[in-house]
């Protein structure tokens, strides 16, 4: 049996060394957005498969028996790809998703980074931290605002001159961000549902501070994919033995 991550998280690499552990043959997958990615244990496979087609053709081609689907829970488009080539080739599919965050009453929830723009624009002082690919709904709206902008990679996209761009990787600490927030004034956290422990701290650090947070909720997982929340529930699912 040989199981499929599609990863780029760290539950996808928890998720491959457990199974390396279990003695479970797999190779994990990563999209390649990222310069400098954080690997996993064991054989890596770095770049898209050409849509839904092209993954079922390498499901079929390439011997894999199931796909833990571990990527980011805003990866919407690998996902619906994941669902779609599992359902032609006839490969299980499972969804490995961290649970979203929960926190105060108050904070401002949106259905998308556009509406999360505008939202955003009745505060003075800006920190962005929904990621680079997203960026681009922001600079109109925000384009007379100071903004702070956080990315683990160098941005392709001009930005307003009154915009800061900071390069950091996470995890990060509630001191830290408490002194990144008060340090810039921010008055508005922008963030996506993203969940996990890894950038929980600017929640927390913003709490403190009576910054006003505006939270992007998840897109839906595909219809019919099972999902589960920990890397331990994946494990259980891909070692389950195969029935005929």
């Amino acid at each position: 049996m040989t199981v499929l991550v599609l990863g780029g998280t760290g539950e996808a690499r928890a998720l491959a060394a457990r199974l390396e552990t279990a003695g479970v043959a797999y190779l994990s997958s990563l999209a390649g957005r990222v310069r400098n990615p954080r690997l996993p244990v064991g054989e890596v496979r770095i770049g898209g498969f050409g849509g839904a087609e092209g993954l079922q053709q390498y499901l079929r081609g390439n011997g894999i028996d199931r796909v833990v689907d571990a990527t980011h829970p805003f990866a919407a488009r690998i996902s619906g790809n994941a669902a779609t080539a599992c359902a032609a080739a006839g490969v299980p599919l499972l969804r490995l998703a961290r649970p979203g965050w929960t926190g105060a009453a108050d904070w401002t929830w949106v259905d998308d980074h556009d509406a999360a723009a505008v939202a955003a624009a009745a505060g003075t002082s800006v920190f962005l931290s929904t990621g680079r690919q997203t960026l681009d709904r922001f600079v109109g709206p925000l384009a007379r605002h100071r903004v702070l902008v956080r990315v683990v990679e160098p941005l392709d996209l001009d930005v307003p001159a009154s915009w800061t761009v900071l390069l950091a990787r996470g995890p990060y600490t509630v001191d830290g961000e408490r002194a990144l927030l008060a340090g810039h004034d921010v008055d508005v956290l922008v963030t996506k549902d993203s969940g996990g422990d890894l950038t929980r701290a600017k929640l927390d650090a913003a709490a403190e501070l009576g910054v006003r947070v505006v939270v992007v909720r998840r897109p839906p997982s595909p219809p019919g994919v099972p999902t589960v929340p920990t890397v331990a529930e994946a494990v259980a699912w891909a070692t389950e033995p195969l029935t005929k």
